[in-house]
């Protein structure tokens, strides 16, 4: 990822409360109920998704486990095993890892073949060592290269399939201009030793069914990038992959710290093979500076929609997945900045279900920029590698970590999802009697998004409607007035508006209970200060299942909502 301010140690993360700690367990219990149960069969693409040998979309729900800096050994090992670690990514929903590498382990053998323990001894890491001896003492004394295999095998053994990314070359934080990584002629960065490192990882996994992909080089950029090098190289190194190694997915990341793949539009790549390639791009908050943070969150974010869907999010469209295999926020929930384009991404993420890696598990460093132990706020992990930092924010996630649509997931025919980014929820119906509410996606209700614009149950005729400012949006049979019409507005494009009779216009949104309400619109101006993020809704494509909790009709509760309906038309 391009480098962040140093975050200064902090010690552990508070302890989360007893009732998040449930709510989460009872989201994942769901997720892993859903999310199919891989054996780790050989990936290929169908179109837009990535499926499985018989077919059935694979969602790629990951995490990015880092393993690239100068120990050049998988973060956390002094914290934790490898299999309490591996445990733990399965256990937050997570069904894959982006286990990022240096290209110097596995083409310098002076490098390669340094035991663990003389790679921390050379650091002075000497806590380190200590911490390995309890937690992981079987790779003490095994190469770095061993240990790197270790890794994979552990995450295998826990049903985790792995996407190798060969994040830089010399092992060290990545990414700046001129760090000399960053592209193709660059001092650390030698085409022909590239492809010879591919190859060497490619043949090296090549029977480790879990090792689902590889991802060529991440972040290319720098004052050398252009696109004629970027065909020359990149087809060049997918080729020599596939070569070697023709189950694996290969994943190709763009230019200008990989955000930028709109050369494709006009040119393919020409690949010798078909049915692998995936291409990858990278979105945080400080992409755009300080931008969220200053400017109109609404304006913002459509901006930034309309950017990522100008130089990646094309590539569906053109019948390529598109992995978005670095996105992520501060844990700690006080970055205006993270908080405002979180909440704008992960509404395109529920909108396009594309594949994704989360940065970061890692909750702190051995060596970072040479701060040893140094707190990573982007963790999920805390900073002893014990708990989770912020079980909220895992709760947000898991609504995407589970596929909404694709091949084998034709459970019922096409309808629309009501979704709210800011808490990861969908709206659903308890009953008729009760305001309508947030729920998980899996248990809200199916809806219809008709040609003139009206919300409506699937398989009735009752339709969402605004009544008044302040109370609760209901639901009606007249569903050709205007207070039945539902249209994203603003520049975002998730505030969903209706008309009330009188021409007022209100926006859905929730209230301190998560019960959905209807109030004037908000944050429409220029005003930088304004926080819309509740009246932020993506109305999204499913064909899965939907597990209602109440049976809609029942009879106790339909006659006294017409009883109640008809009274108030008289």
């Amino acid at each position: 990822m391009p480098s962040k301010p140093l975050e200064k140690k902090m010690g552990q993360s508070p302890p989360t409360s007893f009732y998040n700690n449930i709510l989460l367990l009872s989201i994942i219990v769901t997720i892993l109920m859903l999310m199919p149960q891989y054996s780790h069969a050989t990936l290929s693409t169908n179109s837009r998704w990535i499926v499985n040998e018989g077919g059935q979309r694979v969602k790629l729900s990951c995490v990015n486990w880092v393993s690239h800096l100068e120990v050049m050994v998988a973060e956390g090992l002094s914290k934790q095993p490898i299999d309490t670690i591996s445990k733990s990514i399965t256990n937050m929903g997570f069904n894959c890892v982006r286990l990022t590498w240096p290209l110097f382990l596995f083409t310098n053998d002076s490098l390669s073949s340094l035991s663990v323990r003389q790679s921390f001894n050379n650091l002075g890491l000497v806590e380190s060592i200590a911490g390995l001896q309890v937690n992981n003492p079987s790779i003490l004394d095994l190469s770095l290269l061993q240990a790197y295999q270790a890794v994979v095998s552990g995450l295998g053994n826990n049903n985790v399939m792995v996407i190798l990314d060969n994040h830089i070359s010399k092992p060290g934080w990545c990414c700046s201009n001129f760090d000399g990584n960053g592209f193709f002629g660059d001092q650390y960065f030698n085409p022909d030793l590239w492809v010879q490192g591919l190859t060497k990882v490619a043949t090296t996994f090549i029977n480790v069914t879990n090792v689902v992909g590889m991802s060529l080089r991440n972040e290319l950029r720098g004052p050398k990038q252009n696109v004629n090098d970027w065909y020359r190289y990149m087809q060049k190194g997918a080729e020599a992959v596939h070569a070697a190694n023709p189950d694996v997915l290969v994943i190709l990341s763009g230019l200008n710290f990989d955000k930028d793949l709109s050369f494709l539009r006009q040119r393919p790549i020409n690949l010798t093979f078909s049915g692998k390639l995936v291409f990858e791009i990278h979105r945080y908050s400080f992409t755009d500076g300080k931008s969220w943070e200053t400017g109109n969150a609404n304006q913002v974010c459509g901006q930034v929609l309309n950017d990522m869907m100008s130089r990646g999010g094309f590539l569906l469209d053109q019948g390529y997945p598109l992995f978005v295999s670095e996105f992520g926020a501060d844990q700690r929930g006080t970055n205006v900045n993270d908080n405002r384009y979180f909440n704008c991404f992960l509404g395109l993420a529920a909108e396009l279900d594309f594949d994704w890696a989360l940065w970061t598990l890692v909750g702190s460093y051995y060596l970072r920029e040479g701060v040893v132990g140094l707190n990573e706020v982007y963790g999920v992990m805390d900073w002893n590698w014990c708990d989770i930092r912020n079980s909220s924010f895992l709760n947000r996630i898991s609504a995407v970590q589970s596929p909404f649509q694709g091949p084998g997931y034709n459970e019922s025919r096409s309808h629309k999802l009501i979704f709210h980014p800011m808490t990861g929820l969908c709206v659903r119906r308890i009953s008729f009697l009760q305001p309508l509410e947030l729920g998980p996606c899996s248990e809200s209700d199916a809806w219809d998004y008709t040609t003139t614009k009206s919300l409506t149950l699937t398989g009735t005729y009752f339709c969402l409607q605004a009544d008044k400012s302040g109370q609760p949006a209901k639901l009606g049979i007249m569903c050709t007035n205007s207070n039945s019409k539902w249209q994203a507005i603003s520049d975002s494009k998730m505030h969903l508006s209706s008309k009330l009779q009188d021409g007022t216009s209100l926006c859905l949104d929730v209230d301190s209970k998560n019960a959905i309400f209807t109030n004037p619109c908000k944050c429409l101006s220029k005003d930088k200060t304004c926080e819309p993020e509740s009246q932020w809704f993506k109305i999204i494509d499913s064909t899965r299942q939907q597990n209602s909790t109440k049976s809609f009709f029942q009879s106790e509760h339909i006659v006294q909502f017409l009883g109640n309906t008809f009274s108030y038309i008289l």
